[in-house]
């Protein structure tokens, strides 16, 4: 069965705040921050806490912070990177989650090949350290703005490539990203070739988690402006056949959408009902 679920504020402490949530929105699997979202000190954590996150059984998973640009040519921004993500995947391990969401990031102040030059030099260390019960790293395409590293569907091979195509590397769809960058799933047969081009670009069985997200703004905006589901360009139908589509068995949809809990909860509800139709 597809989990369906959503981002968790945690307040309160990983576990008290991030299942409190989960029961609110009656989710069936969370992501969370496990460090300030927006900035680069790293969190110690809560032994107790993450001890029932991990005993719970509720499937999660750790979305990054936003700050982290592999590919910038500043160095300190670069080297805070790479930090920050070893912390989330330790952080990740201590709770046990199944994967930690990284922004694939953006050229900034250089040439997109030795940005992912730098990414591959940056990463491969840390994906060649982790064991096979750690996280995965999920790498998330971008709606297409500035000098982004991967957005459009294609642009997952030369980075995963660059990656050595390592069995860790994994991806999370975000469909507002995908509908920016100039993925049509409204039109009819969208979804199965935009799902199709992920295959191809990236493998079999790389995508391990979806953000479902509609998108306030056109197709191709090439603007990240999520949208509650159904009241978006994206509509409610492509939500449907995402559920259905056999490239996406088994992988978790979780909501990233405005409205706080009760907006979650309603987005949550709605997933379930075009799932289990």
């Amino acid at each position: 069965m597809v989990h369906i679920g959503s981002h968790a504020t945690v307040t309160g402490g990983l576990a008290t705040g991030g299942l409190a949530y989960a029961d609110a929105v009656a989710a069936e699997v969370i992501q969370v921050f496990a460090s300030n979202p927006r900035g680069w000190a790293a969190s110690a954590g809560d032994p107790g806490q993450d001890a029932r996150l991990r005993e719970s059984g509720l499937p999660v998973f750790i979305h990054a912070p936003y700050l982290i640009n592999l590919g910038a040519s500043d160095q300190v921004t670069a080297a805070k990177s790479a930090q920050a993500v070893v912390h989330a995947l330790r952080r990740g391990r201590e709770i046990g989650a199944r994967g930690v969401v990284v922004h694939a990031g953006s050229a900034t102040g250089q040439d997109r090949d030795r940005a992912l030059r730098q990414v591959a030099e940056l990463l491969l260390p840390v994906l060649t350290a982790l064991d096979e019960d750690d996280p995965d790293l999920l790498l998330e395409p971008m709606a297409g703005q500035g000098q982004m590293l991967c957005a459009h569907a294609a642009e997952l091979g030369p980075y995963l490539d660059a990656l050595e195509r390592h069995p860790k590397a994994g991806v999370c769809l975000d469909t507002c990203h995908l509908f920016a960058a100039g993925h049509d799933l409204t039109k009819p047969g969208g979804v199965a070739e935009t799902l199709a081009e992920v295959e191809r670009a990236a493998g079999p069985d790389r995508v391990k988690l979806v953000h479902a997200n509609d998108s306030q703004l056109g197709l191709g905006s090439k603007r990240d402006r999520h949208e509650t589901i159904g009241k978006g360009e994206i509509g409610v139908e492509p939500f449907r056949e995402l559920l259905s589509h056999p490239a996406l068995k088994g992988v978790p949809f979780v909501v990233e959408t405005p409205g706080g809990k009760s907006g979650h909860a309603r987005d949550v509800a709605l997933l379930k009902e075009l799932r289990d139709a």
